[in-house]
């Protein structure tokens, strides 16, 4: 199985969790039958219109766009698509259109309390545990026995979406298995059941999965947290024996304390904000179900690896929906979910979060809208008005750093933000890219990092990196002797430096042996409404000519030599170089992929500088200037 990650760099024995109490001391207080949960019962009619609030009539909307719904089958063909053609859509769209439609109907009940939807709810839930496996294809090929993406008869896999649906079912059950008992004792039965079987008993006996931080060499990423909240509320909710249950939450603990181990300890996310909502976002809802299962025994907000990772979200917003995208994040999104930001924020006391929450919800006003993620919904529903209440003042930092994760963001003069990185090349999600950087005018991103297109068979496997957006002449950055960067946890910069208006790195670790580069210090500098580019190199052997790349998504002019004009919307931006030292060529880079063009639409430009002589020491020189 190949993932984004890889192996760790180091961990640090922090074991934040475990450390409050040990398993004997966590059987003592674990707050039984359900008595932890904050939420009204599902007959306290008054206390849901509390919790509903002005929600309850969207809510209720949604839900009855689904009385009529017919429930999709998701065919065998549809699972082995991905084997054969990478495809992963054709398995999951019927997939999570049932399963969102069953969250839609179960939150529309909430809101109500007529029994209205539970027909409807009660066909979903028997024709999804009728479902050979909840799992998704592409997750049943890399983590089952045959590694082929067809479940098998007793599928047990533990994954993301099958976590998920354990999860919504598990407060289908809570809430409404007395209504379904009036109508035949054998769908809570059933339910209860496929719960155990499908989650509670494979998570307590199996040790192989890689997200559960087994293998210590393993880098975890969001799937740590996200498939352990899943299973600590499943275990909350379901679970009736107390040596189980003392269990089952234990190990949640011993695992999660493996995943913020050996993550960064200053808190940024290697995956970027796409992925903050299943990282930073999980462990927050994690903690908070601990917090919940525990009696408040658990409280871990103080923790400043904590804070840092809350907040690396809004340090990485840039402006007008905009964010800082390395790795395999969208430079759309991540930041928006202004419920969890908030709630996350209030948790630990930041008033940058809060405050953040705040402003962006009175521009662009969102409600809660329900999702398989019921936990999340239900305590979105519980900030709701004080989020709306609250008075948004929010003033974004000039300069941050990031030590560890080696990420540096800076605010300079005429709305310039520089964000750039150093890190290494086995960063889960990683591309090839150490050295590069985004650069933004006024919000806008001018000199851009791409992303990532659709996910699909090639994303995760050894031709990861045949992907052209995974590679180093599709970053800002340099091929050295016309080499590319190479992937692999040995690939790393060195020496890298952060100010307030300065960044530099010596990236010549990142590249292979055939780049016979023994130096090459890559520094950003901020300068009076320009970036400054410099690229200082030592190289063993001269074979072939360094290129510099450039990637740019708007209007670009080469036609005047030394300058490169480029604008972008009402953004204009010229790159000074020498035109003595380099020829300069723009190539348009068609995009037809539907997760990119959202963004970027239906072209950008890569300018590639290509050196006119050989050199084995020099230094290159780059100026971005706004017009």
């Amino acid at each position: 199985m190949v993932l984004a990650g890889g192996f760790s760099a180091s961990a640090a024995e922090r074991n934040y969790v475990t450390g409050v109490m040990g398993f004997d001391q966590l059987r003592e207080c674990l707050v039984q039958n359900q008595a932890w949960v904050p939420y009204p019962d599902y007959s306290d009619r008054a206390g849901w219109d509390a919790l509903m609030g002005c929600n309850k009539a969207s809510v209720i909307a949604a839900g009855e766009k689904y009385l009529d719904y017919e429930w999709k089958v998701v065919r065998m063909s549809s699972y082995l698509e991905y084997e054969k053609s990478g495809n992963r859509t054709v398995m999951e769209s019927p997939f999570d259109r049932n399963n969102n439609a069953i969250a839609c109907l179960f939150a529309a009940e909430l809101a109500e309390g007529r029994g209205r939807f539970i027909p409807q709810i009660v066909d979903g839930v028997i024709h999804t545990c009728e479902m050979t496996s909840w799992a998704l294809s592409a997750h049943i090929q890399s983590l089952g026995p045959d590694h082929r993406p067809l479940p098998w008869k007793g599928d047990t896999t533990l994954e993301l979406v099958q976590g998920n649906v354990s999860q919504m079912f598990s407060w289908i059950y809570y809430f409404l298995h007395d209504e379904f008992d009036r109508i035949h004792p054998e769908i809570s039965r059933r339910l209860k059941e496929e719960i155990t079987c499908r989650e509670l008993n494979p998570y307590l006996c199996e040790t192989e999965y890689w997200w559960m931080g087994f293998d210590p060499g393993y880098v975890l990423n969001n799937w740590n947290p996200w498939c352990n909240t899943n299973a600590l509320l499943c275990f909350m909710l379901i679970e009736e024996d107390l040596g189980r249950l003392a269990r089952g939450v234990w190990k949640s603990m011993w695992s999660v304390d493996q995943y913020l181990n050996r993550i960064q300890g200053d808190g940024g996310i290697e995956e970027g904000p796409s992925y903050w909502g299943h990282s930073a976002g999980m462990t927050y809802q994690y903690l908070s179900a601990i917090y919940l299962a525990t009696g408040g025994s658990i409280d871990l907000f103080g923790v400043d690896q904590i804070r840092g990772m809350g907040e690396y979200i809004v340090n990485s917003y840039v402006g007008d929906g905009w964010v800082v995208n390395f790795a395999d994040a969208s430079a759309r999104g991540g930041a928006d979910d202004l419920n969890l930001i908030y709630r996350f924020g209030k948790a630990m006391g930041s008033g940058t979060m809060m405050g953040y929450a705040a402003k962006v919800q009175k521009e662009h006003p969102s409600k809660p809208f329900p999702n398989t993620n019921i936990f999340g919904f239900l305590e979105a529903l519980s900030v709701y008005d004080e989020l709306n209440g609250a008075s948004g003042v929010y003033e974004a930092k000039d300069y941050v750093w990031y030590p560890e994760t080696q990420f540096h963001y800076s605010r300079g003069d005429k709305g310039l933000f520089l964000a750039a990185k150093a890190g290494y090349n086995d960063e889960s999600h990683n591309h090839n890219d150490v050295g590069s950087f985004i650069l933004y005018a006024d919000s806008l991103p001018v000199f851009i990092d791409a992303g990532v297109g659709t996910y699909t068979a090639k994303t995760f496997s050894e031709s990861r990196y045949d992907i052209w957006t995974m590679q180093t002449d599709y970053h800002n950055l340099p091929l050295i002797n016309g080499t590319a960067q190479r992937n692999g946890k040995e690939f790393r910069a060195s020496n890298v430096k952060s100010g307030r208006n300065s960044f530099s790195a010596d990236i010549a670790g990142a590249y292979p042996e055939e780049a016979a580069v023994r130096s090459w210090v890559r520094s950003y500098t901020q300068q009076g409404g320009s970036l400054i580019i410099s690229d200082s190199f030592d190289l063993a052997e001269a074979k072939a000519p360094n290129q510099v790349d450039f990637l740019t998504w708007g209007d670009v002019d080469i036609s005047t030599p030394g300058i490169v004009r480029i604008s972008v919307r009402d953004r204009n931006l010229c790159l000074k170089y020498d035109a003595s030292g380099f020829t300069v060529e723009k190539e348009s880079i068609a995009i037809d992929d539907g997760n990119l063009s959202r963004v970027w639409g239906n072209e950008i430009f890569r300018v590639k500088l290509t050196a006119r002589k050989l050199q084995k020491k020099g230094s290159y020189k780059f100026i971005i200037n706004r017009i």
